[in-house]
């Protein structure tokens, strides 16, 4: 019996003959007893059926035939323990081990998928024979619950120029929704679901942008098309970029980058840190064909935060302004100077208030250049984004100074800011 051990570790011992003999007398006297029955019944089954005169011949070849049955049954009995779960070795889904950081990555999906709609954009058209108004799919995109009363936050883009907006939960029960309010600005859009009672939902958790660094890893969740949701991760390329809005004139400032695949479809879906908590709203990709090629944005959930909160109180965001229309920063550039070139004041408005003075001609028509903001609350202004975003810091009410150039020669004024209308 110990050579028979030896025999059996192997997976499947060759014979000469090639007919199993070897095999079948390797496993011992149990194994030749149950073949020999087989060989037995089969040379018998010849004998009822068959005149053949060949004798010794014919019982050879059955006698093989039937070993080599027997070496097939016992090289399948030495395989099947290495085979884990399926045919021909093929490991089953609970062989695989996933690692802590996997597990993680899932728990996180699964956490966060319920908190991801999909956002349809409606729009009216008429019908090409019959003339008749329908109301077809113009776009879509995805959104993100903000609260259990039904707020949706999503971008701008997403739902622009929509006559009615559809919103499919992650159950794909689908509802009406109405825009409460738009921050065109920062391609931001608040939805409220038109329904008093749409089930259960799951908010997002609310995180902040404020200590984002570059290299932390990121998840970026969409619904682009109301069936499934999807998931890619990344890590943040960079922050503070600034990117066309695509929706106002202007740029959106601040913005995180990420190379996290956002793909069309995934507009307004959530941008995580590893916690599972939002740090931004997914809004763009950089790319000449439409696909993700590795360089995405997001809105930075603070920026989004405070749109949210002024858009679900007032309506719509309110943000402070000075009142002056000015020329484009490439102007100012032929001028050799750095700053805003002031055009004109708006009646009434805080730069008229605090003495700002505008461009203008003479009484013989020659150009006066205007006063040239250069600073803010001691902020360097250098063109037109620079005072945006040193405006974004300020609130209505807020007094600041604001450093001008006058015929050369630096002044500062006080202004006080009022709400943009």
């Amino acid at each position: 019996m110990q050579a028979a051990a030896k025999t059996i570790a192997l997976p499947c011992p060759a014979s000469k003959t090639r007919h199993g003999f070897v095999l079948g007398k390797s496993l011992g006297r149990s194994a030749q007893k149950r073949v020999l029955p087989l060989n037995q019944a089969l040379w018998r089954d010849d004998q009822n059926g068959s005149s053949s005169s060949s004798g010794t011949d014919d019982r050879g070849v059955v006698e093989s035939l039937a070993g080599g049955f027997a070496t097939f049954l016992a090289c399948g009995a030495l395989l099947a323990p290495l085979s884990v779960g399926g045919p021909l070795g093929v490991p089953s889904a609970e062989a695989f081990t996933l690692t802590n950081e996997e597990k993680r990555t899932v728990n996180l999906f699964k956490k966060n998928t319920a908190a991801v709609v999909n956002v349809t954009n409606l729009g009216m058209r008429p019908d090409a024979f019959t003339l008749d108004i329908l109301e077809i799919p113009q776009g879509a995109g995805s959104g993100i619950v903000w609260d259990k009363e039904g707020l949706v936050v999503t971008n701008f883009h997403v739902i622009r120029q929509a006559s009615e907006v559809q919103v499919t939960l992650s159950s794909g029960s689908q509802y009406m929704a109405k825009v409460v309010g738009i921050d065109s600005e920062k391609d931001v859009a608040v939805l409220k679901i038109d329904d008093n009672n749409p089930g259960e939902l799951n908010p997002v958790a609310v995180g902040s942008s404020g200590d984002l660094v570059v290299g932390q890893k990121v998840f970026a969740i969409g619904n682009p098309f109301g069936l499934d949701h999807t998931l890619t991760t990344g890590v943040i390329s960079g922050i503070g970029r600034e990117i066309s809005s695509g929706t106002g004139d202007r740029a959106l400032q601040d913005v995180i980058q990420t190379d996290a695949a956002i793909n069309p479809g995934n507009s307004g879906g959530p941008l995580l840190n590893s916690n599972g908590e939002l740090i931004g709203v997914n809004t763009a990709i950089y790319s000449p064909t439409g696909a993700s090629n590795g360089v995405g944005f997001a809105i930075p959930v603070d920026i989004v935060k405070s749109s949210v909160d002024q858009i679900v109180k007032f309506g719509r965001v309110i943000r402070p302004f000075i009142g002056i229309s000015f020329a484009q920063d490439r102007s100012i550039e032929e001028l050799g100077v750095q700053g805003i070139l002031v055009l004109r004041t708006q009646d009434g408005s805080p730069a008229q208030k605090a003495g700002i003075r505008g461009t203008s001609r003479d009484e013989y028509g020659r150009l006066l250049l205007g006063d040239v903001v250069i600073g803010l609350n001691g902020s360097k202004v250098k063109n037109a984004t620079d005072l945006f975003r040193a405006l974004d810091k300020c609130r209505v009410g807020d007094v600041v100074d604001v450093e001008v150039l006058r015929e050369k020669s630096p002044e500062h004024l006080k202004v006080r800011l009022e709400a943009n209308n």
